[in-house]
C-alpha cells in the first residue's frame, strides 16, 4: 500500500465530489474492494475516506432506480435571514434593512416560478422534488410565505411529488402560524439548523437564538406533524473543544432527527470570519478530525449511516460535510444535487440551474443574479435565461 499523507485525507483529489468518482468506478464494473483500493493507491486517501465515499455511492443505487426518466428537481431561494452568521458568504440580507424588498421580490419569484412551470409543462418533465433554502425562508412573514408556497402548489403539477423540504434553519423564524402554512401546502421535509448546542458559541457565531429555542422549535415541529427533520451541525466552529462539539452532537441526538448533516468550518473569503480571522481561534486540524470521527461513530450508534457527501475550500484539516440519514429518510435532492444525476431548476437570488443530459453526461448551467436589488430590476433578464431549457428551442 502506497504511504498516505495524513494532512491530505483525501489525497489527490481536490474536487468537492469525491463520492460522485466512487459512484462511476462501481458503475465502471469493480467491486467495493476493488474500488476502496483505487481510491487509496491512485489517489492517495485515507482508507477510511475511501469507506465514506462508497458507503455513500452504496446509498445511491435505490434512489437511482426509482427516479423519475423524465424528472426534474425545483430550488427556490429565499435571501433574507434574521442575521448574516458570522462564516456565511450566502447573499443572504438581514431582514432589518431588507423586509422592504420582500413583497416586491417576492412577486418578481411568483413570476419565474410561472415561466419555469410552463417551460416543464411544455417538456413534458415531472417534478420530482422541491428544495427551498437561502437565506432562511422561514424568515419570511407568514402572507408572504404562504403566497409563495401558493405559487408554487398552483403553478406546478406536483403529482409525482415524491420529496418536498423547506429550511426552517433558524429557529427564531419558526412559528406555529408558519409551521401550519408549511404542512397546509404539503411541505414534508423540514431543515432546522443549530450549528452548535453552546449558547457562548451561538453568540460568537452572530446566531440571535439560544440552544433552548431549538429545542422548543424542534418540539414545536413535532407538534406540527413533521415527521422528517434534518439538523445540521458544524465542527470547528471559533473557540470550540471536541467536549463542546460531542455535547452538540449528544444533545441533538436526543431531539432524534431523522437527518443530521455534519459540516466542517470553512472559511469562506466573503465571509466575516476571514475578514476578521486573527480575532478568531481556529480549532486545529488534529481537533476536527477527531471531531468528524467522533460524528460517524456516535451517528452510527444512533442508527444513523452517511448518505451524501462534498468538500469545500479551506475546510479544516481537509475534510469533509456530510449528511447522515435514519435508513429510509435520505433526502432525494441532496443525492441527485451531489450526484449530478437529474436537471435542477433554480429560481430566485443565486439560484443555479444544472441541466443534466444522462446519455453524454453533460451539464450545463445558467445562473441568476445574487442580490435581491439586481433580481428585482432584471427579472425579465432572469425569466429570458431560462429559455434555454426549452426542448423545442
Amino acid at each position: 500500500m502506497s504511504e498516505i499523507d495524513k494532512d491530505r485525507p483525501w489525497g489527490i483529489l481536490t474536487g468537492i465530489r469525491p463520492a460522485k468518482i466512487a459512484t462511476g468506478l462501481l458503475d465502471s464494473g469493480m467491486t467495493n474492494s476493488e474500488a476502496a483500493d483505487y481510491f487509496v493507491n491512485e489517489l492517495k486517501t485515507e482508507p477510511g475516506k475511501a469507506a465514506l465515499a462508497l458507503e455513500c455511492a452504496g446509498a445511491l443505487v435505490p434512489v437511482r432506480e426509482k427516479m423519475l426518466q423524465n424528472g426534474v428537481s425545483l430550488y427556490i431561494g429565499i435571501p433574507f435571514c434574521p442575521t448574516r452568521c458570522l462564516y456565511c458568504s450566502f447573499v443572504t440580507n438581514g431582514t432589518k434593512s431588507a423586509a422592504r424588498l420582500m413583497p416586491e421580490y417576492i412577486g418578481c419569484l411568483e413570476r419565474e416560478i410561472k415561466y419555469c412551470a410552463d417551460i416543464i409543462r411544455d417538456n413534458g418533465s415531472a417534478v420530482e422534488n422541491v428544495y427551498i433554502g437561502g437565506g432562511t425562508p422561514t424568515t419570511l412573514p407568514p402572507e408572504l410565505l404562504e403566497k409563495m408556497l401558493h405559487a408554487v402548489t398552483q403553478s406546478f403539477d406536483l403529482s409525482s411529488l415524491r420529496e418536498f423540504t423547506v429550511e426552517a434553519g433558524r429557529p427564531d423564524t419558526i412559528t406555529e402560524e408558519k409551521l401550519r402554512i408549511l404542512k397546509r401546502y404539503g411541505v414534508g421535509r423540514l431543515s432546522i439548523n443549530p450549528q452548535s448546542m453552546n449558547d457562548e458559541t451561538l453568540r460568537v457565531i452572530g446566531r440571535a437564538h439560544t440552544a433552548q429555542e431549538i429545542k422548543t422549535a424542534m418540539a414545536l415541529a413535532r407538534s406540527c406533524g413533521f415527521d422528517c427533520i434534518n439538523m445540521d451541525v458544524i465542527a470547528g466552529l471559533p473557540g470550540e473543544t471536541l467536549e463542546m462539539f460531542k455535547y452538540t452532537l449528544n444533545e441533538v441526538e436526543k431531539l432524534k432527527p431523522e437527518n443530521t448533516t455534519v459540516h466542517i468550518m470553512s472559511i469562506k473569503r466573503s465571509s466575516r470570519l476571514h475578514e476578521n480571522l486573527s480575532s478568531y481561534a481556529l480549532t486545529d486540524a488534529g481537533t476536527v478530525n477527531e471531531m468528524a470521527d467522533y460524528a460517524r461513530e456516535f451517528l452510527a450508534e444512533c442508527g444513523k449511516r452517511p448518505y451524501y457527501m462534498y468538500r469545500q475550500k479551506n475546510q479544516l484539516g481537509n475534510l469533509e460535510n456530510v449528511g447522515y440519514s435514519v435508513p429510509g429518510c435520505e433526502s432525494l435532492y441532496n443525492i441527485y444535487i451531489m450526484e449530478e444525476i437529474q436537471t435542477i431548476i433554480s429560481m430566485g437570488c443565486g439560484g443555479v440551474t444544472k441541466t443534466v443530459d444522462r446519455e453524454t453526461d453533460r451539464i450545463e448551467r445558467i445562473f441568476n443574479v445574487k442580490e435581491p436589488k439586481d433580481y428585482i430590476e432584471r427579472i425579465d433578464e432572469m425569466l429570458a435565461r431560462k429559455d434555454v431549457l426549452r426542448h423545442d428551442r
